[in-house]
């Protein structure tokens, strides 16, 4: 392992640098450790109501050491790895990029005591329509040095200082937290990256004579009021204020104000998909990519409505796949959704 360098030589190419460190490895040289109280937490801020979530005994029941978190519970070191990846990508405004595709490969679910540490990488880098296209992977390992799981996430940004350029500067400084900040996490390059790879089988899931392709999923419709974006932002620690301030969002070009993160939507997603599956420890893969947001009033609830099909199953692999459909107002709001499920 060596520090990571951060002296460049003027002028300085955000661009050219981005495609130096492609398929680099960098870990921040500090961990997360899990806690009850956060996954509980954190499942009620995402109406993930799976007793696993909840309760130690349950997740014993289900094979599970202790209490077990949400599928898309690692987004909690999403902080840590936003001030990360400003040092790896610098020149890059993140605040202002935009999400279009998330996948998850999930190894083995993450239970109370673990302690999670990111590995991060730029997997690719090109620029098109405007904008530098930029996908970033990050292996999630715990106290063993096991893969947990592993995400990739697709974003459009631009080099340079977006907001100032669309003059929110002086509101974001109204209203978004300021004062003293922790001291950043050290950064380290991997010379090696070769972690264990997590792995778990569940005996809970729906059992593989049990599903059949064509079948459909029971629907679900979720509601999202404004408070459930302020508690979801809160509990994330995701502090962009197009979610919950209106002016900040018509100031992003979000005219009918406030929209619902992403990751909240796609964590309702995660939640419908494993309420059928019986075992949250048994869904595999997670992949969307978002076409259309949720807009929220300040005045009355939103909703989404969940539906899904079965669109294939693999009786080698004891494995389905689920496509999922999401839709708010009429639209849909991922463009494509589908998930691997393993059967018992």
């Amino acid at each position: 392992m060596r520090s990571i360098d951060t002296s460049f030589e003027t002028p300085f190419d955000p661009a050219a640098h981005a495609r130096s460190v492609v398929g680099r490895r960098y870990r921040v040289d500090d961990f997360y450790e899990v806690g009850r109280e956060k996954v509980r937490e954190y499942a009620g801020a995402v109406q993930d109501f799976h007793p696993i979530h909840w309760n130690d005994q349950a997740a014993k029941d289900f094979g599970y050491a202790a209490t077990t978190a949400s599928p898309t519970f690692t987004c909690l070191l999403g902080g840590m790895a936003r001030r990360a990846l400003t040092e790896i990508l610098a020149g890059y405004d993140l605040t202002a990029s935009v999400q279009t595709d998330q996948v998850y490969e999930f190894h083995r679910p993450i239970v109370v005591g673990d302690r999670l540490t990111a590995n991060l990488s730029l997997h690719s880098f090109r620029q098109a329509f405007g904008g530098d296209l930029l996908v970033i992977e990050i292996a999630v390992t715990n106290q063993l040095d096991e893969a947990v799981v592993t995400t990739r996430t697709s974003l459009i940004a631009r080099s340079g200082q977006v907001a100032a350029d669309t003059g929110t500067t002086a509101l974001l400084a109204g209203i978004v937290r300021s004062g003293p900040q922790p001291p950043r996490e050290r950064l380290i390059e991997l010379s090696t990256w070769r972690p264990a790879v997590g792995a778990h089988w569940s005996t809970h899931a729906r059992t593989l004579d049990s599903v059949a392709a064509g079948d459909e999923l029971p629907g679900r419709t979720v509601s999202v009021a404004l408070g459930d974006l302020v508690h979801y932002a809160g509990v994330a620690e995701d502090p962009n204020p197009i979610h919950w301030h209106i002016d900040a969002a018509r100031l992003f070009g979000l005219e009918r104000g406030v929209v619902a993160h992403g990751m909240l939507t796609m964590a309702y997603g995660a939640g419908f998909i494993t309420s059928w599956l019986g075992d949250p420890g048994a869904l595999r893969q997670y992949s969307v990519r978002m076409t259309s947001p949720v807009y929220v009033a300040d005045d009355r609830p939103s909703s989404v409505e969940f539906s899904g099909r079965v669109k294939s199953v693999d009786p080698d692999a004891h494995t389905a796949t689920v496509a999922l459909t999401a839709l708010h107002n009429g639209r849909k709001i991922f463009g494509r959704a589908t998930a691997v499920v393993q059967l018992s």
